[in-house]
């Protein structure tokens, strides 16, 4: 796709349970509020299918549809058949014409720049080097590298301000 802008993009990683879905819950609706589109896309590391088996949509694809799409009045499905896992520069692309950001949960082995959410009572550690780390949400001060911003579980729009002054206004 050329003439389409960059998007920035940025990803919530952490163990399983850890809150991630809940804290990019409140990031969404944090950031909407303040009129930034956001897409976004979640690690699906199961090889099962996404379509709902049987339903027509999965028959069109099983018979050899590349791409099946669900419409209404007021949304769009797709399933696309990949040859090779998307990067998540590709994923960002494919949004970009729809959004102004891409938030990523999971992950944890294409993101370059990661949120890690971690929850003592799940882990006593993270998960990623601090070096890819750009922020940590955590009930655990202790696991927070020197230097890396650490917000409480609960933080969900000091977590906004910190993805939209960092992608999104051009600072940290």
């Amino acid at each position: 796709m050329t003439g389409i802008p960059r998007i920035p993009i940025v990803a919530f990683v952490g163990k399983s349970d850890s809150g991630k879905t809940t804290l990019v819950e409140g990031v969404i609706a944090a950031l909407t509020e303040r009129g930034v589109r956001v897409a976004t896309v979640k690690r699906h590391t199961h090889d099962d299918e996404l379509d709902v088996p049987g339903k027509d949509s999965w028959r069109h694809r099983k018979a050899g549809s590349v791409l099946a799409m669900v419409s209404s009045a007021h949304s769009l499905q797709t399933v696309r058949s990949l040859e090779r896992e998307l990067t998540l520069e590709e994923i960002a692309e494919a949004a970009a014409p729809y959004a102004d950001i891409l938030i990523a949960e999971g992950f944890k082995t294409l993101a370059a720049e990661r949120i890690e959410v971690s929850r003592l009572e799940r882990s006593e550690s993270i998960v990623s080097a601090p070096e890819e780390l750009v922020a940590l949400v955590t009930d655990n001060p202790a696991l927070a590298p020197a230097g890396v911003p650490r917000f409480e579980l609960d933080d969900h729009a000091g977590v906004a301000d910190f993805v939209a002054r960092r992608y999104l206004m051009g600072g940290a």
